[in-house]
């Protein structure tokens, strides 16, 4: 059960970039993708910052060739872009020469539409097309359709914040057991009202730039965004004479039953997913050389989180940073993000700052890298904890 799994290709859009390339030149730029909100009319515009894509919708509908009387909704658009940045990359021609599969993550679906179109669904038929587009499921199906996969698994992961570390989990297990030879894996979520007055009301979101780690931290900042990976099993591998990017190597999900809305405050949920993560790849804690930390700014989440790599990692920590601060809290994509970043960060040997950090915190004496850091890598952890207490994390290496 320790053998990896291939990574062949990756996509992603976010706030900081349209591309994996435009993405990373932002990370080793430290710039920053957070803003006032542009493309929602909400009454909090003035009051929060976000992580916002620069493409409309129409751009997007543009950009992937669809007819006029689609009804994508910007989950599905941003999540189709990035897919197919991902096939294309693991140079892939015949998408349906050997089994594969699609899990997509989401938490928001097409609300976004459903909030446009809310108040006009009873005056005329015209938007009544948005309501098939509501479900979390139907982003997924689409981006199959784009992708032009046929009659295999297809299907959707919504686990909060966790989702798109549990759609990773899930396809390397599918690649391990033989159930398929290929995977994509990922998540997309858009901007929206129902998010952005959901944690508004939990009062978790921060006016300012969110600061990861930081003892005077204000909360997060609601991103958007996709990524996809493409798993593939050894047999397509060496049958197509593949190039590897990494594997995944490690994974582990638990959740603590603690609150709907918090983890606990010691990070027991946190703790189990890590050392299970490890248990899987088959490592210790002295094999991690970086963790990507969910590192959400957030009162509870930092304070729980940082207490559970101490109880993982002892007195040799790694170096950890949180990549938020760039993208806002992408919600259910954020694991496939974070994944994209940390394949990255294997990829050219270097470890991204925690950016806006001022001030330690006072519950513990770990400090996440500040700096921009070049250092040799073999392997990246990725946290990914979400609401109810679902916690995921990820092992990415460089060997099998």
């Amino acid at each position: 059960m320790n053998k990896g799994v291939a990574i062949t290709g990756m996509g992603i859009i976010s706030a900081i970039g349209n591309n994996v390339a435009e993405n990373f030149q932002s990370l080793i730029e430290s710039k920053k993708g957070i803003s006032r909100i542009s493309k929602i009319d909400t009454i909090h515009k003035n009051d929060i910052m976000v992580g916002e894509i620069d493409y409309t919708n129409s751009q997007l509908e543009q950009l992937l060739g669809l007819s006029p009387d689609n009804n994508f909704s910007r989950t599905g658009l941003l999540g189709t872009v990035a897919a197919k940045e991902a096939v294309a990359h693991a140079g892939i021609n015949d998408i349906n020469k050997y089994k594969t599969g699609l899990i997509s993550a989401t938490s928001v679906g097409g609300m976004d539409m459903t909030e446009k179109f809310y108040y006009q669904y009873l005056e005329n038929n015209t938007n009544h097309k948005y309501i098939e587009g509501h479900h979390a499921g139907d982003s997924t199906q689409k981006i199959a359709e784009q992708l032009g996969i046929e009659k295999s698994l297809i299907t959707t992961i919504s686990t909060a914040c966790s989702s798109a570390a549990n759609a990773i989990m899930l396809g390397a297990r599918l690649i391990k057991s033989g159930q398929l030879d290929r995977v994509i894996v990922g998540g997309s979520d858009c901007m929206s009202k129902f998010t952005i007055n959901g944690f508004k009301t939990l009062m978790i979101l921060s006016d300012t730039y969110n600061t990861p780690f930081d003892e005077n931290r204000k909360g997060l900042n609601l991103g958007e965004a996709a990524a996809f990976l493409v798993l593939e099993s050894d047999t397509v591998v060496k049958a197509e004479n593949k190039t590897v990017i990494a594997y995944v190597k490690g994974y582990g999900n638990a959740n603590d039953a603690f609150h709907q809305t918090a983890s606990s405050d010691h990070g027991d949920g946190a703790t189990l997913a890590m050392e299970k993560a490890l248990q899987v790849a088959g490592y210790t804690a002295n094999d991690i050389d970086y963790i990507n930390a969910h590192g959400t700014a957030t009162g509870n989440n930092d304070l729980s989180e940082g207490r559970a790599i101490i109880r993982v990692f002892g007195e040799n920590v790694p170096e950890f940073s949180s990549t938020k601060a760039y993208t806002g809290h992408t919600l259910a994509a954020a694991g496939a993000i974070e994944a994209v970043y940390s394949i990255l960060a294997l990829q050219n040997n270097v470890i991204y700052p925690n950016l806006n950090y001022k001030t330690q915190m006072k519950e513990f004496n770990i400090t996440p890298q500040l700096e921009f850091k070049e250092k040799t890598l073999k392997t990246v952890m990725s946290n990914s904890f979400g609401f109810g207490g679902n916690c995921s994390t990820v092992i990415f290496s460089k060997e099998q």
